[in-house]
């Protein structure tokens, strides 16, 4: 007993001694953590310094603007002078630059600029926030020394390493010049709009005057434009750069630069544009220079740097006319849709000479600036603009369809996948080629890739130079361009020239020979062997087909000019999960002429709930038609080529004067139309019964007449008739569809029972044999209502007395046996299109293949070649 205390407290000692241990070994772990920490961020840091100071001292030249590199257009004449950052530019010293002049743009810019080295924390946390809740990089966060970073040394591009070596590049400036130095090379280099690079080219461009004697309202008005140098400079829009400037003024007023009353004053002025402004500072240009100062790099095996200040001749195939239209229609809002804030509604085009692939022009944005995003070559879905590519080029390539084919404009799901009109009067039924293309007319597209098979048209986008996905765009919603990766305007325009060249290939190119100073040619353009992608009697089809979109009751009407125009339009919706409207995210049209061929694409850089375009895509085909009106002017006017060997022959004229009238005597439709001239026509006649989704051929005839005689009471029945030249093996227009309801039968009661008789056994209608007497209520036999009914082609007619059929029942699929019921063909899953025929940029369909016919009759009249 007595070792029991003492035993107790030796326990007690030895657990708080491994307390105490256990702390040490946290606190030697987290000092040790810590260690490692710091040290890891020292060396981070040190890295990013060393980063920084490496780019720096590799690109030395980059601070000096040596010999500039001089751009050409297609007649030899000068466009511009390239230098490592482009643009026209006046230089300024620190001391020029007014001191309120300098606070506008950090105030505006960075108004943490005197106190931060190079980044600055709260800005990047603050992006970083804004980055995940949009899920996107949408805020930049950086100070003006990383801007003037990206200015000298790298592209627009917001990604993580980009925004990382911008970082490390900006604090090495940071240790190599001074605050001013930074200020002062910044704004001799930020662009301020309309090609003026530097803020005195931009103070004498904008308001004529010298920097020095800038007033305040225009010092806010420059460290305004920046920020989105088309949108908020005041000659493309006043009331943006206003509202602009306001902000300005009050970040000024709020960061104690200026007064409440200066504020006010400075606000309240308007901005008019000075009489004798030059044209100098011109930034039409821009996106087809950086285009082809890419295609230089690429073809002649400099650098950048080495080309744009190598003092080299570079001579392309810019047509200046074409350029300057291009830029003046789009500058002019008017042609765009207003946006709800400063996200501008976007655009691009591109202009080729189909006939030798020299581009004539190129706009990659409404606030295009110099190396920024060209959306010519940005990836979108195309919608209906690629029918011709997956659905109606293949089909008419096969030899088996033509723009007179008969398609079928029904409503019909392949699988999971189940295609709409968006037209205003939807499914209308069979409908030949031609009007199926010109009113862009979901159904039957869809309908005529399942009958050529997914496989042929993604063989045929393949020819046409399109890269689709393999898997994942195997699938029936190609047919309404939905795809996996989407296309760019310049692809589209490549292909869209293959149909506007008889079918060959076309190389579009912007560079045309580099020569160094000495004159020693550096590269030389030699065009490649063109190739057949397909046949010149297809080209010419589709062609014949695509100038019908631009006549009255095509998508396309506002493309058309004094010359012969044929194209597509494309709109593709939303595509935002949960959100139901019938707004869009993109609209293109592709066209051409018989010497130019152009698309124009409009659309959001990013489609969220707030930017959606409410237009489809009618206002870029006006677009196209502005803009190719007076662009091509002076370009001898031709006309499409005609192969020599392609047929002709029309196919039978439509029926006229059609007539379905159900005679209720004789129990059957009659059918009647005018006559056809010709020899060798014949008539098709076509029903479909309410029940039934597609057409089947009830009949052939040679008369202008038939007699329906398979109808049962209480069906309804929809006819059509075609006229048909067996000579060519070539079927008219559908005529109208008339709709003939049948009534239903009427059952005569049996007689009722009088004393002293009764009612002979059987089913109340039939008179036993030998008790025949006028005027009992009875039928005589023979008449149809004794159970001897004669069974029709599939459905048995009733008798005059109106009773039910004989079998006890109504036929189970009336009017079919001339084929068996309609099989639902299989296809694959996908987007619900929309607008004039489009898809849903996001949310593929599931993979699988399409060309399934069902396994009963054909679903439609089979194809006719002439």
């Amino acid at each position: 007993m007595a070792d029991g205390p003492r035993s107790t407290r030796n326990k007690k000692v030895e657990k708080k001694s491994k307390k105490t241990n256990k702390k040490r070994k946290w606190a030697v772990w987290l000092f040790f953590t810590g260690a490692v920490a710091i040290v890891c961020g020292i060396i981070g840091y040190l890295l990013i310094i060393l980063n920084g100071e490496r780019i720096l001292a590799e690109n030395q030249d980059k601070f000096i603007l040596p010999e500039s590199s001089t751009i050409y257009d297609a007649k030899g004449k000068e466009v511009t002078k390239l230098s490592s950052a482009g643009g026209n530019r006046e230089t300024v010293e620190f001391d020029d630059i007014p001191l309120l002049m300098r606070e506008a743009v950090i105030a505006t810019e960075d108004r943490r600029f005197e106190e931060h080295s190079g980044i600055d924390l709260y800005s990047i946390g603050r992006a970083v926030v804004k980055d995940i809740v949009a899920r996107s990089a949408v805020e930049g966060g950086s100070t003006i020394t990383q801007q003037l970073a990206k200015n000298l040394f790298l592209t627009q591009d917001k990604t993580f390493f980009r925004k990382a070596t911008e970082a490390s590049i900006a604090i090495a400036l940071e240790h190599k010049k001074t605050k001013d130095e930074i200020i002062t090379m910044y704004l001799n280099r930020i662009y301020f709009g309309k090609g003026a690079y530097g803020i005195k080219e931009a103070a004498s461009f904008y308001f004529d005057t010298e920097l020095k004697d800038l007033k305040l309202w225009q010092m806010a008005t420059l460290a305004a434009i920046p920020k989105a140098p088309g949108n908020y400079n005041p000659i493309n829009n006043p009331i943006n750069s206003q509202e602009r400037r306001s902000v300005v003024l009050q970040l000024m007023f709020d960061q104690g630069y200026i007064t409440q009353a200066e504020m006010d004053e400075a606000k309240a002025v308007e901005y008019k544009r000075p009489e004798n402004q030059t044209n100098t500072a011109d930034d039409s240009n821009l996106t087809f220079i950086d285009y082809v100062v890419d295609e230089a790099v690429e073809k002649s095996g400099l650098t950048e740097e080495e080309l744009r200040v190598g003092g080299y001749k570079i001579y392309t195939t810019l047509n200046t006319q074409a350029q300057s239209v291009m830029a003046r229609e789009f500058e002019d809002d008017d042609n765009f849709e207003k946006s709800v804030d400063d996200k501008q509604v976007q655009g691009a085009m591109i202009i080729v000479d189909h006939r030798n692939g020299e581009i004539q022009g190129m706009v990659g944005g409404r606030d295009y600036v110099n190396k920024g995003t060209n959306r010519v070559v940005e990836r979108r879905q195309p919608g209906s603009a690629f029918k011709p590519i997956t659905v109606y080029g293949p089909a008419v390539e096969s030899g088996d369809w033509y723009p007179w084919s008969i398609l079928q404009d029904v409503k019909t799901c392949y699988g999971s996948y189940c295609p709409t009109d968006s037209n205003k009067v939807k499914y209308i039924g069979p409908v030949p080629m031609r009007q199926s293309l010109k009113e862009s007319r979901n159904a039957s597209a869809v309908w005529l890739l399942n009958e050529i098979g997914v496989k042929t048209g993604l063989k045929f986008a393949d020819k046409m130079g399109f890269e689709l996905d393999s898997s994942r765009d195997r699938n029936l919603a190609i047919g309404l361009g939905g795809l996996t990766n989407g296309v760019t305007p310049f692809e589209m325009a490549r292909a869209y020239s293959a149909f506007a060249n008889e079918g060959k290939s076309v190389d579009p190119h912007a560079l045309i020979k580099i020569t160094d100073k000495n004159e020693e040619v550096l590269y030389q353009y030699d065009a490649p062997q063109p190739e057949q992608l397909m046949s010149p009697e297809t080209a010419y089809y589709m062609t014949d087909m695509m100038q019908a979109v631009t006549e009255k009751g095509g998508t396309g009407t506002a493309a058309r000019i004094d010359r012969p125009v044929a194209g597509k339009t494309g709109t593709t919706q939303h595509g935002i999960p949960g959100l139901k409207t019938g707004y869009n995210r993109d609209a293109w049209f592709a066209g051409y002429t018989a010497e130019w061929t152009a698309v124009v694409w409009m659309g959001y850089d990013i489609t969220d709930k707030n930017h959606m375009i409410k237009k489809s895509s009618a206002q870029s085909a006006a677009m196209f038609g502005k803009v190719m009106k007076d662009a091509i002017k002076g370009v001898k006017k031709g006309s499409f080529a005609k192969p020599s060997d392609v047929q002709e022959e029309k196919p039978p004229v439509g029926i006229t004067n059609f007539n379905a009238i159900y005679d209720e005597a004789a129990a059957f439709v009659k059918l009647s139309w005018s006559p056809v001239e010709g020899e060798g026509v014949q008539y098709h006649v076509y029903r479909k019964e309410a029940s039934e989704k597609d057409f089947t051929k009830l009949l052939d005839s040679l008369e202008p007449a038939v007699d329906d005689m398979t109808v049962a009471p209480g069906m309804s029945y929809t006819y059509y008739v075609t006229a048909y030249d067996a000579n060519k093996d070539m079927e008219g227009t559908p005529s109208d569809q008339l709709t003939v309801e049948i009534p239903e039968a009427e059952i005569t009661p049996p007689p009722t029972e009088e004393p002293g008789g009764e009612v002979p056994p059987g089913d109340g209608n039939e008179t036993p044999p030998g008790d025949e007497e006028p005027g009992d209520g009875t039928t005589p036999p023979g008449d149809g209502n004794n159970g001897g009914e004669t069974p029709g082609n599939g459905g048995e007619t009733p008798g005059n007395g109106g009773e039910t059929p004989g079998n006890g029942g109504q036929p189970t699929d009336p009017g079919s046996g001339n084929g068996n019921n309609p099989g639902n063909g299989t296809g694959d899953s996908g987007n619900t299109p929309g607008g004039d025929g489009s898809v849903p940029a996001d949310g593929q369909p599931d993979p699988g293949a399409g060309n399934s016919n069902g396994n009963g009759a054909t679903n439609s009249p089979p194809p006719t070649t002439p």
